[in-house]
C-alpha cells in the first residue's frame, strides 16, 4: 500500500487548490539541467500532482520528451507505473504518510530503471490538510532522509537547498 484512502481523498481536495504543487514549477530548471546533461528522452514524474513539471519541461528541454505521470491522488494517473530509465520525484516524499514511507521508497526503487532526481523539503509547508495537519507530514533533516534513500539507491549527487535538499541517484548495479 502506498497511500490510505482517507489520505488520497485529502490529497484530491488539496489538488483543487491552484497554489498546491508550485514546487514542481520552481524546481523544473534543476530537472531540465539533468535531462539536458544526460540527454534523457523519457521520464516518469512520480507524484505528478497537476502535471506542472511536465508542462514546464516542454519548454525547458530543447527536444521532445515522453513524460509518464504517476500520482495516486489523480485518477487518470493512478495506475502503477512501469519502470522508466529516469524518474523525477519532486516535492513528494515529505507528503507521504510516515508509516508508508518505506513502501513508497521501495516503489521508487522498483520504477527507477537507471537514475532518479528526488527533491525533499525538510520544513513545514505553507498548506494544511483538511484535518489541520501540515501538508508536509514528514519534516526531518537530510541526515534522517539519506540513510533511507541510500538503502535503496547509489548516491550520485547531494545538494543542499534553501527548502531542503535534492539528490541524484542511480539504481544499484547500473
Amino acid at each position: 500500500m502506498l497511500i490510505s484512502e482517507e489520505y488520497r481523498r485529502m490529497q484530491q481536495d488539496l489538488h483543487q487548490n491552484q497554489g498546491y504543487g508550485q514546487a514542481s514549477v520552481d524546481l523544473a530548471p534543476f530537472v531540465a539541467e539533468v535531462i539536458r546533461r544526460e540527454r534523457i528522452e523519457e521520464m516518469l514524474d512520480y507524484g505528478a500532482g497537476k502535471g506542472r513539471l511536465g508542462d514546464e519541461l516542454e519548454w525547458l528541454v530543447p527536444w521532445p520528451m515522453r513524460i509518464h505521470r504517476y500520482d495516486p491522488a489523480v485518477p487518470e494517473w493512478s495506475t502503477a507505473p512501469e519502470p522508466c530509465a529516469f524518474v523525477a520525484c519532486i516535492d513528494v516524499l515529505e507528503h507521504i504518510e510516515p508509516h508508508l514511507l518505506g513502501n513508497v521508497l521501495d516503489d521508487l526503487r522498483r520504477v527507477t530503471a537507471a537514475t532518479g532526481l528526488f527533491t525533499v523539503a525538510t520544513g513545514p509547508a505553507m498548506k494544511s490538510l483538511a484535518d489541520g495537519r501540515n501538508a508536509h507530514l514528514i519534516q526531518q533533516p537530510a541526515n534522517w532522509w539519506l540513510p533511507q534513500i541510500l538503502a535503496r539507491f547509489e548516491l550520485l549527487q547531494f545538494v543542499r537547498a534553501p527548502y531542503g535538499f535534492r539528490v541524484e541517484v542511480r539504481r544499484f548495479g547500473q
